[in-house]
């Protein structure tokens, strides 16, 4: 594996995905041991030269000898390319690189949400992305889309239950926002679409748990057993991943509560 030498990458601290990969980098040699930083811990010199305010939302490479910065998806083909030169060649190709951009926006920008970490607010600097609403509603209608056809599938597996359409689905993914949203009055529109974007990460969770359930039904006839336990093992760690959530982002304890009566009162609907 070829080192890329004198090259630092501007990490995000608080965020566990950027924290995980920066790491496998370094560890895997293809940045060397300063190969990765803390945005926090910037010197004055750095900032200087480093766009502050776009490190926040694309991940930045530093040149340590010309002091020059690369930023976003172009920092990882670089890196990426060092050792592997075929890959940095089909990333560089316009309409593939295209794609590869608004890919890294869009977990970039929602990368608070997708894995979100517990802020240390005593750094002065902080790497928050800026809200970007348009990437935010993208993911949630991702999530949303997802979990709508896994609860569809997954709804069809339990003979007890009325036959599932996707229109029921819909409704009920995204009337778990709408009910949760009306706890959230006092808080102002920015605070009520982040938490959305969080429900429906947890949502999203869930839906992949499922899914080994919903593939091997495919072949073999599962017991109603074991696919109503798989199912209630799934909304147990999606209420302790939503409970998380909700005391990192600080916000009132009794959402956890009201997301499972939203559910309670959606099986009664349901039946």
């Amino acid at each position: 594996m070829k080192t890329l030498e004198n090259q630092t990458l501007l990490y995000d601290e608080d965020c566990p995905l950027c924290s995980l990969y920066t790491t496998g980098f370094v560890k895997s040699s293809m940045l060397d041991e300063n190969g990765r930083k803390s945005y926090c811990q910037l010197s004055e010199e750095e900032q200087s030269f480093v766009d502050l305010k776009r490190a926040k939302n694309e991940i930045a490479l530093v040149d340590n000898k010309m002091k020059t910065v690369i930023y976003g998806v172009d920092s990882l083909i670089k890196v990426i390319g060092f050792s592997f030169p075929l890959i940095e060649k089909i990333a560089t190709v316009k309409p593939i690189h295209f794609i590869l951009k608004k890919m890294y926006s869009f977990i970039s920008y929602n990368r608070k949400v997708i894995i979100p970490g517990n802020v240390k607010e005593e750094n002065k600097l902080q790497c928050t992305p800026d809200f970007n609403f348009k990437y935010r509603f993208l993911f949630i209608g991702f999530a949303l889309t997802v979990t709508t056809f896994v609860l569809f599938g997954y709804s069809n597996l339990i003979p007890n239950l009325p036959k599932s359409s996707i229109i029921r689905e819909t409704f009920l993914a995204f009337g778990q926002i709408v009910f949760q949203s009306l706890f959230l009055m006092k808080f102002d529109k920015q605070t009520i679409i982040n938490y959305a974007g969080n429900i429906m990460t947890v949502s999203l969770m869930g839906s992949l748990i499922l899914i080994p359930i919903l593939f091997l039904s495919q072949f073999v006839q599962l017991p109603e057993m074991i696919i109503l336990g798989w199912f209630g093992i799934t909304v147990f760690i999606m209420f302790l991943e939503h409970f998380r959530r909700v005391k990192i982002l600080k916000l009132p304890f009794y959402l956890s509560y009201t997301w499972i009566l939203y559910r309670i009162i959606a099986l009664i609907f349901i039946l």
